[in-house]
Formats: C-alpha cells, structure tokens, sequence
C-alpha cells in the first residue's frame, strides 16, 4: 500500500543528510540522478518565459529526457512545420548538450553521455488539416506523441472544456490507426472524456495522459476520472502528473500538491502507470494574461477573480523523488514513476 504511509519514513531511510544543491537528502539525490528521468510535456514558447536557454535548468535537475511542445490546435500545417524545423536545428546545433529522439535507444545513449534527450509532440490534431499522409512526415522529423484535442472540439473529437462532447468521430478513429500505424504515440489529455474513451475502446497499443491529473482529488474539466485512468492503464499505457496549481487544487504549486496527486494514482493504477508531465510554466504571468483572451478554449478564465496559473519547476524534481523515498515507495517504483514507465510505453509504440 502507498497512500497509508501516512507519515514520512525519515529516520528508517537514512534521509537526514542534506544535499546542499538540490535541498534533498543523499538518498534521493542518489536514486534521482541514477534513474531515468523523463518529463513528457514542456511548451516551447519564448513569450511565457520557456526560451531554449532554460533548458540547462532541467539538465541541472537531473532530466534525461523533455519533450517539446511545439505546436497544436491553434497551428495550421505551414505553421508547424516551421516551428518543427527550427527546433531540429536548435536541437542539432546543441549537440554538446541535447539529442534528438529518433528512438529509445537515443534516450539510453543521451543518458550514458550525460546529455538530454529531446523529443516532440503536438498539443492537438488540428494542425493536421485533417490530412493523414503528413503524420508520417511529422513522425520522421521528430514528433513523437500527439494530443487528439486541446479543450476545444476539433475533427477527430471533443476536447475536454466543451458542454458537449460527441466523441471520437470518424475522421479520429482513422487518425488514431494512422499514428499506431507509424508509432507516433495517442496522448489524451485535454481532450474530451466521451472521446478519450471512444479512443481508448479502439487502440492496439498503449496510450497516454501525459499530463492530467487526478479528478477524484481535485474536481476541474481538465482533470481525468478514474474511469478514464484505469482505461488507459489497461491499453498498458499510464498518466503524467501535471504541476498546474488548478489541476493540484491548491492556490502555488508545490511537490506535496504533486504528491498527493502521483500517490493517489500509484493506489488506484500500481506503480506500473504513473509518470510526470509537469508542464513547467517559467513566466505564468504571461501566460495567464494569454489565457484570458481566450474564454472560448479556457472557460471562466476570463473572471476577473482568476488569480492565474502557477507552476513547479525543474529543481522541484528531485523534491518528489524524496517525497517518494519518504512515503516508502521502494526504489524500483520510485524509477518507474521518474522516467522509467515512459521508456516502456515508448518501446512498445515506437517504430
């Protein structure tokens, strides 16, 4: 059992020892930077703070492996394909620190190297055109995982903010047999419950929530219903915890918001289906000022009483690690949960 640990484990685990960088103890220090750790969710967008220089921040937190969100449902097809060749040849011009993900084994070489490995994914389907033969294309260029929708309905289904939600539609059962087909990995978050499970129904492999938090704790559109997660841990596949104060239910984010969140998963899916999907924000600020323009896609964003969105940060990382530690997770599921299940799910998808 996990979340009857009510009380951290400190003095049985040796943890009184501090580590000076990180603010952790040399236990977690020690697991954190042996595991492999793996965030599925980083929007880059210079105008809320996640420039490329901060990507040495999550390489100072003990990251192995980031994904880019470079583009979505707000992006048509000229659009994001010039936003996916500036980030390959910002990845390729940082080969003494990143490297681009072709493939797992990528993740293990960037990972012996001491380098992070960067891959990327879309924030919705729209950027599509509902045209099938470019996902191909996008998946050799580096895109590796794709939302079905982002809060909005679009033409493969309904996203999670929308009144009404009509579910997978004919169009999205065919794009989801297309991104099995060339391994471009099904991510669900954001999108519509009806439609998540109609995809969930019909999937041969694995699929993810990369950063959806859990319901049952912290009632908001944007989080998933248990229903939902055990349906996604069946495919084999597992949920990322998003560090969003909204979706943790508390005013600042902060690990014991995160933990809460992971713990409450690891009780209801097993250790086996839980990953981070932090989603770090680096100027909320400006991103909350964005949202509130627009109330279509972020319902009641535009009230004036919303205080705005508020993030962890990388240094948080190793922070859960120890959050984990403390609760008496043992070492292997504390592994899984940092990075470790995401290495699994994409070596079954993965072409």
């Amino acid at each position: 059992m996990y979340s009857t640990l009510k009380e951290p484990k400190h003095a049985q685990l040796g943890c009184n020892s501090v580590n000076s960088e990180w603010g952790v103890s040399d236990a977690a220090e020690r697991l954190h930077r042996e595991s492999l750790v793996w965030d599925m969710v980083w929007p880059l967008e210079p105008w809320c703070g996640n420039s490329w220089d901060k990507v040495a921040q999550f390489r100072a937190a003990g990251y192995n492996v980031l994904s880019l969100t470079l583009a979505g449902d707000n992006h048509n097809i000229g659009e994001t394909t010039q936003r996916v060749a500036a980030a390959r040849r910002e990845v390729l011009a940082r080969d003494d620190e990143c490297i681009l993900v072709e493939s797992v084994d990528d993740i293990s070489r960037a990972q012996i190297e001491g380098k992070l490995a960067i891959a990327f994914h879309f924030e919705g389907t729209r950027c599509f055109e509902r045209n099938l033969d470019v996902i191909e294309s996008f998946y050799q260029l580096g895109v590796r995982h794709t939302l079905l929708a982002f809060n909005q309905s679009n033409s493969a289904g309904g996203g999670c903010a929308e009144k009404v939600d009509g579910g997978l539609t004919n169009f999205g059962r065919l794009l989801v047999a297309e991104m099995e087909r060339v391994g471009m990995l099904l991510d669900l978050s954001h999108t519509g419950r009806r439609t998540a499970m109609d995809a969930l129904d019909i999937v041969t492999q694995p699929a993810v929530f990369t950063h959806s938090n859990a319901d049952a704790v912290t009632p908001h559109f944007r989080n998933i219903e248990d229903e939902q997660a055990k349906a996604c841990a069946a495919t084999g596949g597992l949920v990322g915890v998003s560090s969003s104060n909204e979706y943790l239910g508390v005013e600042t984010s902060n690990v014991d918001a995160i933990f809460r969140h992971i713990d409450y998963y690891v009780e209801l899916l097993g250790p086996d289906h839980v990953g981070l999907g932090f989603d770090v924000v680096f100027d909320p600020v400006a991103l909350s000022d964005w949202i509130r323009t627009r109330p279509d896609e972020w319902p009641g964003k535009d009230d004036p009483a919303w205080t705005g969105f508020t993030y962890a940060l990388p240094q948080d990382a190793p922070k859960v690690t120890e959050l984990m530690l403390q609760h008496g997770y043992d070492q292997d599921s504390i592994r899984k949960i940092l990075g470790g299940n995401y290495m699994r799910v994409c070596s079954q998808v993965w072409k």
